[in-house]
């Protein structure tokens, strides 16, 4: 696929809403969580803690394949600035909440525009740059990921002891403004000629009655249910058999919305097993540590948000490595790359 033809300040334009969209994203994984153990306190139900970040993941995880096919038959810009929408206006919702019931449903509407801005950002990238030149401002948008990262926790705990652990959702509030007012004005609709569109419907249905179990029996084992009991059992057996289907079904759908050649790809393989290994670690760490900082060691928001600081700064001293490492590789690599992706197309 070409790229879009725009003038530098046009792309100027467009990598500014776009780093705006993906920061106000970014950065609401890591600020909330030094603020949910001072939420807990206000509204209750410490044994729903983990479903504040479980109804986001889930809701974000279902969209970001349906979106990001969405995207590539009908354009970017409206599904983009929709996701923004949606994640400014739940967080607002999330931010009046009254119990922790209500905050948990907002955070999943959160998810769905979350969701929406992760499946297009990093696509954009690739819809206005040339093969060459995408791997730097793929590296610029990690930037950006990784320095909400290290601002989020601290940001996140100074909020919550000065102000209210409602601006925690607030704050997210001008940010989203902002970007839907630049890519209003300076990001184009192009939508892509396909002779056919045809969107994987059975594929999202099985995808997602995969994705659900698998969530609920990771978050109720243990705690609610035993790990041996009936119901955990039930809820694996059935995102199992889910995830079979759902490989059936891509194998042969016309346009998957997984394409499953990806995986004969070494290299794609390695760096997805890398990645979900590594979120695995730096979520949980997110999620839990502040809870304990503050809950049993009794220390402020604020510290428990310094506490994570050497671990996100290692992640953004790392993706500047990695940058810069990719910027020494053999030129004609994101040509072939190019190549691959459009045969399979």
């Amino acid at each position: 696929m070409q790229p879009i033809e725009l003038s530098p300040r046009a792309k100027a334009i467009v990598l500014t809403g776009t780093m705006l969209g993906m920061l106000v994203a970014a950065i609401d994984q890591t600020v909330v969580s030094t603020a949910l153990p001072r939420i807990i306190g206000e509204l209750g139900g410490l044994s729903l803690f983990s479903w504040v970040f479980t109804s986001y993941m889930l809701t974000s995880t279902i969209t970001v394949p349906l979106v990001g096919k969405f995207g590539d038959m009908y354009g970017r810009k409206p599904f983009f600035m929709a996701g923004i929408a949606v994640f400014t206006i739940a967080s607002a919702l999330a931010g009046l909440s009254q119990n922790m019931t209500q905050l948990i449903v907002f955070r999943g509407l959160q998810g769905f525009g979350a969701g929406a801005i992760t499946a297009n950002a990093f696509a954009i990238i690739g819809d206005i740059f040339p093969p060459l030149e995408r791997g730097k401002y793929q590296g610029l948008f990690s930037a950006v990921f990784g320095l909400a990262s290290i601002i989020g926790p601290t940001v996140g705990g100074t909020i919550t002891d000065h102000l209210s652990w409602r601006w925690v959702f607030y704050v997210n509030i001008p940010f989203g403004v902002v970007a839907q007012a630049v890519l209003w004005y300076g990001f184009p609709w192009v939508r892509q000629r396909h002779t056919q569109r045809q969107i994987d419907y059975l594929g999202v249905a099985t995808l997602t009655s995969a994705v659900v179990p698998l969530l609920l029996a990771l978050v109720w084992a243990g705690d609610l249910y035993a790990w041996q009991s009936p119901q955990i059992a039930g809820l694996f057996t059935v995102a199992a058999a889910s995830l079979l289907a759902f490989l059936l079904i891509e194998s042969r759908a016309p346009e998957p919305i997984l394409p499953l050649e990806l995986f004969r790809n070494r290299v794609f393989v390695v760096a997805s097993s890398i990645t979900f290994l590594t979120g695995i670690g730096m979520f949980g760490t997110v999620a839990f540590m502040p809870l304990f900082i503050q809950g049993v060691l009794g220390a402020s928001a604020t510290n428990s948000g310094i506490v994570t600081l050497p671990m996100m700064a290692g992640m953004v001293v790392s993706s500047a490595g990695g940058v810069r490492s990719r910027e020494k590789m053999v030129w004609d690599w994101p040509s072939a790359a190019d190549r691959v992706i459009e045969e399979l197309r």
